[in-house]
């Protein structure tokens, strides 16, 4: 199902939210809106779930226009953070809940929801009650519950929010594995840019009410158009420096550092007052442009181990590594920046 948001308006009283926004989100895809507190992706989704009144615009699903239907009456599966789940009913009964409502008979409930029961792998869990369950357990029957409808669209509201790490990295792909053997239109909301781009189609960065880019994932990590999208995306974040572009090369004046540019980007953008990104995978022993600091901070991750170097100026450059360096914190250190791989913004923050 195809989803159109056209000129989307909404307010809270004198507040405007979101002002005119326009996405489209593609008939079987997973979209994801991506941002921090406030700036309006729940507003959105619940938009579209029809629980928030549009002030301005248009929704469509397909060629329908749902913008004055109720929540009811739009076919959409929605899943919470809290996963809401009625503690008197057993497992079957909180899933077979929404067809009950609709009078659906009983046999027919059955099979549907032992159906989806197995696609979500819960059918041993059907005669327990939520208390029983743990917390991915109550999850699954709270994912089985928004699809046993068979929903045009499946809403997803920082629906891992509650798990813990091993749990969230289960629930992620075993969503991602749902939606695609269904292949419903689904949009997740969630600040965590890990889940947005392991499990999504698309991702759209939001910030006070606008998407600010939208685009596939590791696009969106490679070609950010602002250094807002730059530092949202990466874990570790990137590290960004302040200088000027100066005779073909990016200069930091308080530490003398200096990168080499590409001509057109140096030619065209000359005596410029610039930010240039720098992401951990590409500040490295032995890369090219060599920058003196000190290690401050070092954080073995198991496979990898992050490092932290402070510059003269009190700058701090990360560093992710695959084998473990001998340094010590405290070490001065003379590592290289990649620099066919940095990115340069202008001080209104969008990409050069």
């Amino acid at each position: 199902m195809r989803i159109l948001l056209d000129n989307f308006t909404k307010s809270f009283g004198k507040l405007t939210v979101i002002d005119q926004m326009n996405l489209e989100i593609h008939d079987g895809e997973m979209i994801a809106l991506l941002g921090g507190s406030g700036c309006g992706k729940s507003t959105t989704l619940f938009a579209i779930c029809g629980i928030h009144k549009v002030n301005g615009g248009r929704i469509l699903f397909g060629d329908k226009d749902v913008t004055n239907i109720t929540s009811q009456e739009r076919n959409v599966g929605v899943v919470f953070q809290s996963f809401a789940l009625y503690p008197h009913m057993t497992v079957e009964q909180n899933i077979g809940f929404p067809l009950k409502l609709r009078k659906e008979p009983v046999e027919q409930i059955k099979r549907k929801v032992h159906e989806i029961a197995e696609m979500v792998h819960i059918e041993v869990l059907l005669h327990r009650r939520p208390g029983e369950l743990s917390g991915g357990q109550q999850q699954r029957v709270a994912l089985a519950r928004a699809l046993v409808r068979r929903p045009d669209v499946l809403l997803l509201d920082e629906p891992l929010a509650n798990l813990d790490a091993t749990l969230r990295l289960e629930m992620r792909s075993e969503i991602r594995r749902i939606q695609q053997e269904t292949g419903i239109t689904a949009v997740l909301v969630t600040h965590d840019q890990v889940e947005a781009m392991s499990m999504c189609d698309r991702i759209a960065i939001m910030d006070e009410g606008k998407i600010v880019q939208i685009t596939e994932p590791r696009d969106m990590y490679v070609n950010p158009v602002s250094d807002f999208v730059a530092g949202f995306l990466g874990s570790p974040p990137i590290a960004f420096l302040e200088g000027r572009i100066e005779d073909g090369k990016f200069v930091e004046p308080s530490t003398g550092v200096h990168m080499p540019l590409s001509a057109d980007v140096a030619t065209a953008n000359n005596g410029r007052e610039v930010r240039v990104g720098i992401r951990p995978e590409y500040f490295q022993p032995g890369n090219g442009a060599m920058i003196k600091g000190r290690v401050s901070f070092i954080e073995a991750q198991g496979r990898e181990t992050l490092y932290n170097v402070m510059l003269p100026d009190g700058n701090i450059l990360r560093s992710i590594q695959g084998s473990h360096s001998p340094v010590k914190i405290g070490d001065d250190v003379e590592w290289g920046v990649d620099t066919a791989h940095i990115l340069i913004f202008g001080q209104d923050g969008l990409r050069i």
